[in-house]
């Protein structure tokens, strides 16, 4: 196996021989799922958009559902986190929908952050396990619906070797065990295609081998991208500077001349 690369696909837990993960499985696989995406502080540059946190990191964003074993993990170590308390119908509906394997969870927030104790869903975003039409985990996508938002997906190509090696090892050992996670982001994977294809877009994906590829709409393949930094589509506020100064502006937010060279300095480098 090759330095540069994943490990094979792991086949997922047939149903009748799925076994959810306890405190001490979450304990081994979060330790080794520990490799920053890259080596900058993203939260700074979507923090100006979002009342001056991460977006990744409050709640009226994303809601992490942790299971049930990771939740007992957590919270035996640290007072970090608590259950997430719904203010609208949403929110009940994302309590609802953990239902009795999983705790919807809400952390104090970034200041707060404890790296060592953060969930797996917050080492993973925003990227996704994706699960191809014959049912492999044979590469990482990311969560669409939070294109406009995170600075992350308007930039995948920063996500380091170490972090994509870990993120397959990681979902490899949650997918051998726990048929319910696979079927989760086979689901998710399944969406994903459905979306673009109803669009006619396409969308990036890393393999095995770290290769980012193209996703043709329609099932009609996959295509190489030729290089990353330049290929990749910027979304919403971060498509120009001054679409980025006008949306901080909105959102009632400042920002300075560096944030913003930092913001843009990337979409031509070919990390």
């Amino acid at each position: 196996m090759s330095a540069k690369s994943a490990p094979p696909p792991t086949p997922p837990a047939k149903p009748r021989a799925s076994k959810r993960l306890d405190a001490a499985d979450y304990d081994r696989l979060l330790s080794n799922f520990a490799a920053p995406i890259a080596s900058l502080d993203c939260g700074r540059f979507c923090a100006p958009l979002n009342n001056g946190e991460p977006v990744c990191c409050t709640t009226s964003n994303a809601v992490p559902v942790l299971d049930r074993g990771e939740w007992n993990l957590l919270t035996a170590r640290t007072d970090l986190w608590s259950r997430f308390k719904p203010k609208d119908a949403a929110g009940r509906e994302v309590v609802r929908e953990a239902g009795r394997l999983c705790v919807a969870a809400e952390c104090k927030g970034a200041a707060f952050c404890e790296r060592d104790n953060r969930s797996l869903s917050c080492r993973a975003f925003p990227f996704a396990p994706y699960i191809d039409r014959d049912g492999v985990f044979s590469a990482i996508s990311y969560y669409h619906g939070f294109a406009d938002r995170c600075w992350v997906i308007s930039n995948l190509h920063i996500a380091t070797p170490r972090y994509l090696r870990e993120f397959f090892i990681a979902y490899d050992r949650l997918f051998a065990r726990d048929h319910e996670e696979w079927l989760a982001h086979k689901d998710n994977s399944i969406a994903m295609r459905r979306v673009h294809s109803r669009r006619r877009h396409r969308f990036a994906i890393v393999t095995r081998d770290f290769a980012w590829k193209w996703v043709r709409p329609h099932g009609k393949g996959t295509v190489a991208i030729r290089d990353p930094a330049r290929e990749m589509k910027a979304f919403g506020p971060y498509g120009t500077p001054a679409a980025y100064r006008a949306a901080v502006k909105d959102a009632g937010g400042q920002v300075s001349d560096k944030i913003v060279r930092e913001v843009f300095a990337r979409r031509a480098s070919k990390d």
